[in-house]
């Protein structure tokens, strides 16, 4: 019974795993294709990654996208780490009722909405103020720190919410203040969760098509725009070769990412039982 269930699950996953990464696969394969059909194999090349390096629109929507995502992922984790510190230390306090639903609003709003919203906000402040004076990286930016702000802020309270709060209440009783917990105790044990909420910060603003089509403007197109334009007009060898760096950067990412926080697990580890063996 338990061999069934283990060739059942093996089976379930090996379906699952297959559906998600063949397509990739296929990508890849077919950014080496000496066709321009996409569809259709000629034999092996790398002209297609020549080409794509000459490609002034696809390299300046990458870099503008690069851009946008970086500012962006700091920006959201500067403020979701505080927001979440704000909603898993302090349980009571006016208008929390309120700033919990603002920051889980944007996880299950619809980006059509959330894109729509933005769009009329900065209009109407542009009639107002003056500023922004039109659509471009600054609206961009604001409206991905906007929705990307509350994925941060979920990830950062769900690892104060499992911090052991003793650490915190011993340095204070041995007469560090509240900041200097916060920076010598809190946040190098949390900093794993920060990394995270910043890789996934940046994730979603690299990616984000619906948002940025309602607050770009002219000269301001990020790469899922520019490849979107494109590929309703049939997608084209170059932009095969694109994705598959992409995809080679994001592994890269995710391996390195994994092997830090693995290595900061142990190093903790290590710490912990030479303070037991120290306390004994």
């Amino acid at each position: 019974m338990i061999g069934r269930r283990s060739f059942l699950i093996t089976t379930l996953m090996s379906f699952g795993f297959a559906f998600l990464y063949i397509p990739i696969l296929s990508l890849i394969v077919y950014s080496f294709n000496e066709s321009r059909l996409v569809t259709v194999w000629a034999g092996f090349s790398t002209k297609w990654y020549a080409e794509l390096f000459q490609n002034e629109q696809l390299l300046n929507a990458a870099k503008l996208s690069l851009e946008v995502a970086a500012i962006n992922a700091t920006g959201a984790v500067i403020l979701g780490t505080l927001a979440g510190f704000a909603l898993s230390r302090f349980r009571r306090f006016r208008g929390r009722t309120l700033m919990t639903g603002m920051t889980s609003a944007p996880l299950v709003m619809p980006e059509v909405i959330t894109g729509l919203s933005m769009l009329l906000l900065f209009v109407a402040m542009e009639q107002a103020f003056g500023w922004p004076a039109g659509r471009g990286v600054t609206t961009i930016t604001i409206a991905h720190i906007t929705f990307s702000m509350a994925y941060v802020t979920v990830v950062i309270q769900s690892r104060l919410a499992s911090l052991d709060v003793s650490l915190e209440e011993a340095a204070m009783d041995l007469g560090a203040r509240p900041w200097k917990v916060f920076m010598v105790i809190t946040l190098p044990i949390i900093f794993p969760a920060i990394l995270a909420g910043w890789l996934l910060a940046f994730t979603l603003s690299w990616d984000d098509l619906v948002i940025t089509s309602f607050v770009s403007g002219p000269g301001s197109s990020t790469l899922p725009i520019v490849i979107f334009s494109k590929v309703r007009l049939g997608v084209s060898p170059d932009i095969n070769a694109l994705a598959t760096i992409m995809v080679g950067i994001v592994a890269i990412g995710v391996v390195a990412t994994g092997l830090y926080l693995q290595h900061q697990e142990r190093r903790r580890e290590r710490d912990v039982q030479a303070a037991l063996a120290n306390h004994g």
